[in-house]
């Protein structure tokens, strides 16, 4: 089966909630002024994120409706901050957006998408942090 021909939730439309841009996966910018420029600091804190969030992403992702939604919020928060840190804007929104649908409804098909919305983030991070990683 070709996975690019599935719809992938639009990550890039919703409303920015992290209070970091999301025009860029990583935010460098950010990223230099967290680690005061130091490359190896940068190169690790990538590396952990990386680690991090697609063990998150895999436990959300093998969720399959949880009544714990403390456990799937506590999951998001802990990527949120991650995401926040190291500058992975579009991360860092789609787990503040997980949070609010886990907040607002009990609704499984809209914390289902929302969900996938931000294992679809994690993805293009990921993707990103690769490529870096590459360079350097």
């Amino acid at each position: 089966m070709n996975t690019s021909a599935l719809r992938r939730p639009d990550i890039e439309n919703m409303p920015n909630e992290s209070g970091i841009g999301t025009d860029r996966p990583i935010d460098l910018v950010h990223l230099s002024r967290q680690t005061l420029g130091d490359r190896g600091l940068e190169i690790e804190l990538l590396q952990l994120f990386d680690r991090q969030a697609a063990q998150i992403a895999a436990r959300l992702a093998a969720d399959t409706g949880s009544a714990d939604r403390r456990w799937r919020h506590d999951l998001s928060h802990t990527l949120k901050g991650s995401a926040r840190a190291i500058g992975a804007g579009i991360v860092a929104n789609a787990a503040q957006h997980y949070e609010n649908v886990l907040a607002s409804t009990r609704d499984d098909s809209q914390i289902g998408v929302a969900r996938d919305a931000l294992i679809a983030a994690v993805d293009v991070a990921r993707k990103a942090i690769r490529g870096l990683l590459a360079d350097s």
